[in-house]
């Protein structure tokens, strides 16, 4: 019996499920996260950019290269551990060091990246963070720490994956261009737990960001929205009041109509985008499995309170829009039927005229065929009295006697053919 064929993509999709593997991260050492954006299309941009700056970086260390077409690369630099990973609009880089030093997030941990190799980084930076892991001791020392290195007003911090580990982060960009998160984690919890930690914190700050970009293209979009709607309400205003002409209403229809299919069309990736960006991040903060930590609001208190309202605004944008695509749709048709009522009505009256016209020209063909019949029968009265004349000269008639004569049959005769033709050709 011969094996059985494979699906060609069998292994390819079997072998996705395990390619972004969790980092093992050690108590204490310290991580330094970048996210690299395409400003324009991201979507779309040439990945092999991407690619070409990678092994520019790994080229300066000497590190291995990743595979042909490799989404993503783990290795060696130095004295750090970097993860690599291509995902749909942006890359992003993880140095891992098991040598935090003394000061914690010190923006100088961001030189494990040139200055130069970033200046050459073919997008811009959407997400950039430090993370301190660090030895977890009692609840008093880790606040003590907290109080110090975050802004109280919107510091996060919870008790995470069964009381693990402590994370905590403030959610702002620190005078270096950086966001702070501090992971505290007792020896008792595993390399590839804390990964996790580590691995989900990244995430909710990167996908965070890119929803939030749909947040400022609602933003962008309000006021156009806006006037288009109120011209939309004054169209219908008109079209209610029936003072304006069709061929006068419908150019800026038409227009408005064209601009909101255009708005939508240009928004519609970055909304469905934030969706799913949304619901990542939503995601991941359920995977920690929060519990509350000395009273603090948690990562989810935090994001239901801050994040929610900004993707709640993305998607009232995304609908207000195809409310509006669908008004003005609805009112293109209602202008069709006024242009057909007005038409419909247009050849109600023009069949009436042609009726009336109709009418009017068979009085006038009866009044002509009338008259034709008194100049035929004129000329027939007279050839006949000139053809009968001899005989009733003849006969001793005069003339006018003759004349009188023949003038009524002749007459007859000329209203019977006239009649018979008529009949013939169906008047």
């Amino acid at each position: 019996m011969s094996a059985i064929r494979d699906h060609k993509l069998r292994y390819r999709l079997a072998n996705e499920l395990h390619a972004r593997p969790y980092p093992t991260v050690q108590t204490p050492s310290r991580a330094v996260y970048l996210a690299i954006k395409h400003d324009e299309d991201a979507a779309a941009r040439d990945r092999e950019a991407d690619r070409a700056h990678l092994l520019a970086l790994l080229d300066r260390h000497g590190a291995s290269h990743p595979q042909p077409g490799a989404t993503h690369y783990t290795g060696q630099i130095g004295r750090h551990r970097i993860k690599w990973e291509s995902h749909t609009e942006f890359v992003t880089y993880t140095a891992l060091s098991d040598h935090p030093g003394a000061a914690a997030f010190d923006p100088q941990a961001m030189a494990v990246f040139p200055a130069d190799w970033l200046a050459a980084a073919p997008g811009v930076r959407v997400a950039s963070a430090l993370v301190e892991i660090r030895v977890r001791g009692d609840d008093a020392d880790i606040v003590v720490q907290l109080d110090d290195w975050f802004v109280p007003e919107s510091l996060a911090a919870s008790r995470v994956l069964d009381d693990a580990a402590v994370i905590a982060g403030d959610f702002r960009i620190d005078p270096a261009g950086h966001m702070r998160f501090a992971v505290f984690a007792g020896p008792e919890t595993g390399p590839r737990q804390l990964g996790r930690v580590l691995q989900g914190l990244c995430e909710i700050e990167t996908y965070k960001a890119m929803s939030m970009l749909g947040f400022a293209r609602a933003q962008d979009l309000s006021g156009p929205v806006g006037t288009l709607d109120a011209g939309l309400t004054g169209l219908m205003a008109e079209m209610t009041d029936g003072r304006t002409p069709p061929e006068e209403t419908l150019p800026p229809l038409l227009a408005i109509s064209a601009e909101l299919e255009r708005i939508g069309a240009s928004a519609a990736f970055r909304f469905g985008a934030s969706r799913a960006y949304e619901a990542i991040v939503q995601q991941r903060i359920a995977a920690l499995r929060e519990a509350r930590f000395t009273g603090r609001q948690s990562f989810g208190e935090f994001m239901q309170r801050r994040y929610d309202p900004a993707m709640r605004t993305v998607a009232s944008t995304e609908r207000r829009i195809a409310a509006l695509a669908d008004r003005a749709m609805r009112a293109g048709e209602l202008l069709r039927t006024r242009v057909d009522v007005d038409r419909s009505a247009q050849n109600q009256k023009l069949l009436e005229n042609m009726d009336r016209r109709a009418d009017l020209q068979l009085q006038l063909q009866h009044t002509v065929e009338g008259l034709s019949v008194v100049a035929i029968s004129y000329y027939a009265v007279t050839l006949a009295a000139y053809v009968l004349y001899p005989l009733g000269k003849h006969a001793g008639v005069s003339k006018e006697m003759l004349t009188a004569a023949i003038a009524l049959p002749v007459i007859g005769l000329v209203w019977a053919s006239v009649r018979r033709i008529r009949r013939r050709f169906g008047h």
